[in-house]
């Protein structure tokens, strides 16, 4: 059986279940893995804003035409140090630090044009710890570098999400707000809120409901210690709970684009644990 018959033989689902996946040169074998898996959408990411040439997005598009597999959003990296900690975080993630601002803006306008070219809806990625205090001296020049990212995506007709963890749901809720380019989402990783130990997801809506345009299929436990960030876990072994997060996403807020499974181990168990989250996930769907 080919990928593109594996795709159209899929249960029927309501919402469209997607995996997260790497962009590199090897990138149809990606969504190679993406159609065996029988799943329809991938979100893509990448981490090096210098491998987005109009080559690879023409592969990107090839592959995606070969597989039948979609990109429902190209999740925008940028260079640079991260480190997924709440000491050294807020210092090196995403748009909030000031020494790397002005070359991330333009990464992520880069990583914009990728998706633009190859045909995703949006770009998504992590902005940071933004300021919970809007009084802060920071606040105001983080706003403006978000918004100058998001207008060059409306330019393009592409929606900016920001991915739910490093802030509260009110605090980005005020951020888009205080942005109001218009094109704005949220990109809900219910493990994320736990991992950062920021919101319980499902009361998470209640704020940020009407925003979600796409949502992670992630799961974790809360922080132990105020240092480390909590850990994940495989989806049904940690605190989210997905029945009542994506019955409440579809019936209160009428939420139908892709939910994406993402699991941050590699090897054959991140395949079981991915295989897993489909036997879970499918009837919800």
């Amino acid at each position: 059986m080919n990928t593109q018959q594996k795709i159209q033989n899929r249960p029927d689902r309501e919402l469209k279940l997607g995996l997260m996946v790497t962009l590199s040169e090897h990138v149809l074998a990606e969504l190679e893995k993406v159609a065996r898996l029988g799943l329809e959408t991938c979100q893509m990411q990448c981490w090096a804003p210098h491998i987005l040439t109009a080559d690879l997005a023409e592969q990107a598009v090839q592959a995606q035409e070969r597989t039948g597999v979609q990109v429902s959003s190209f999740w925008a990296g940028h260079s640079g140090a991260n480190v997924w900690n709440f000491a050294e975080g807020p210092q090196t993630i995403g748009l909030v630090p000031l020494d790397t601002r002005t070359g991330r803006i333009e990464e992520l306008k880069r990583g914009a044009d990728f998706a633009s070219a190859i045909g995703a809806p949006s770009i998504t990625t992590h902005v940071g710890f933004i300021p919970e205090n809007s009084a802060d001296k920071a606040y105001p020049p983080l706003v403006d570098a978000i918004r100058q990212v998001a207008s060059y995506c409306a330019e393009l007709g592409l929606g900016f999400d920001f991915e739910t963890g490093q802030e509260t749901p009110v605090t980005l809720l005020r951020t888009i707000h205080s942005v109001g380019t218009g094109n704005l989402g949220v990109n809900l990783d219910p493990a994320n809120l736990i991992l950062y130990g920021k919101a319980n997801p499902v009361d998470a809506l209640e704020v940020l409901g009407p925003y979600v345009r796409g949502v992670h299929a992630k799961d974790g436990l809360y922080p132990t210690d105020g240092d480390s960030l909590g850990r994940e876990v495989p989806l049904g072994e940690g605190l989210v709970d997905f029945p009542l997060l994506i019955g409440r996403l579809k019936g209160r807020f009428h939420y139908r684009n892709p939910v994406t499974i993402e699991r941050e181990i590699e090897g054959q168990q991140q395949i079981a644990d991915i295989r897993r989250a489909v036997e879970l996930l499918e009837p919800l769907l």
